[in-house]
């Protein structure tokens, strides 16, 4: 894999020419930067800005005025090799809080495993509907806790929502213990691009080290080839990122969100 040429094709793809994603929110360019606005469970944020120190402070003052007549909380998704070098501190002294730093990692989609190998007792169910959905929005307190249970209740707002609008441009699935979901995962295209990203996967900790989550990755890579999209994107956690790396992913810059809440 081409490093450079794969991070320029994320940057340009996915950060400086991305479009609004079904009904609900919308992607703007102003000046230099682009940005998403929807509703409350809705992502609300940067995606890219071309900025230098001179220009820095006045264009992220923009945003704060911009997403607290909004009312909305937003993220600035600061990426490694982002401009200029201080940003990250520009945005703390703005008000911002940073949330853990996560590393982007892409696989080619036909170099992975073809088909996903499920430790005995636990089936793969495509999620299509609300009963589906909130299967996931179970795993994911199982996974995460009852202290991440407004964020899963905002994310399954946000799942449904593309489920309905959208369903071409996302395949979600929950991995079942018998009844009981102990992991929760999902895919979103990106037409017109070469790129499909992997979001979610905890698992429930009873359920760890058991090989789920490259199950679920091996699963959607499977449909991501055969969609014709060349690549496979993660913003990955410390947790995710070695059991990516031996599935043969590979690093391209980290990212840090940075949170402002009016």
């Amino acid at each position: 894999m081409d490093h450079a040429a794969v991070l320029a094709a994320y940057d340009r793809q996915i950060r400086q020419d991305a479009r609004s994603e079904g009904h609900g929110p919308a992607v703007e360019r102003v000046g230099g930067v682009v940005r998403q606005t929807g509703s409350e469970s809705d992502w609300n944020g940067v995606l890219w800005a071309d900025i230098d120190a001179t220009t820095a402070d006045a264009v992220i003052a923009e945003q704060v005025r911009h997403y607290t007549d909004a009312g909305r909380e937003f993220e600035w998704k600061l990426h490694s090799h982002d401009r200029p070098a201080d940003l990250a501190g520009r945005l703390l002294a703005a008000g911002f809080v940073a949330d853990p730093q996560e590393t982007v990692m892409v696989a080619q989609a036909e170099s992975l495993p073809a088909a996903p190998e499920l430790p005995e007792g636990i089936r793969l169910v495509p999620v299509t509907d609300a009963v589906g959905v909130d299967l996931m929005a179970q795993a994911h307190l199982a996974a995460f806790g009852e202290g991440d249970a407004a964020l899963s209740e905002h994310l399954a707002k946000r799942v449904l929502a593309q489920l309905t609008e959208t369903p071409d441009e996302i395949v979600a699935v929950v991995a079942m213990a018998g009844e009981r979901p102990v992991c929760g995962a999902r895919m979103e295209f990106c037409p017109g691009t070469d790129f499909a990203g992997l979001w979610g996967g905890g698992t429930d900790p009873r359920w760890r080290g058991k090989g789920i989550y490259r199950a679920t990755v091996a699963y959607r890579a499977r449909i991501a080839a055969e969609r014709g999209y060349r690549y496979l994107q993660v913003d990955a956690s410390d947790d995710s990122r070695p059991i990516l790396d031996r599935l043969g992913f590979s690093t391209l810059c980290t990212t840090t969100p940075y949170v402002y809440q009016p």
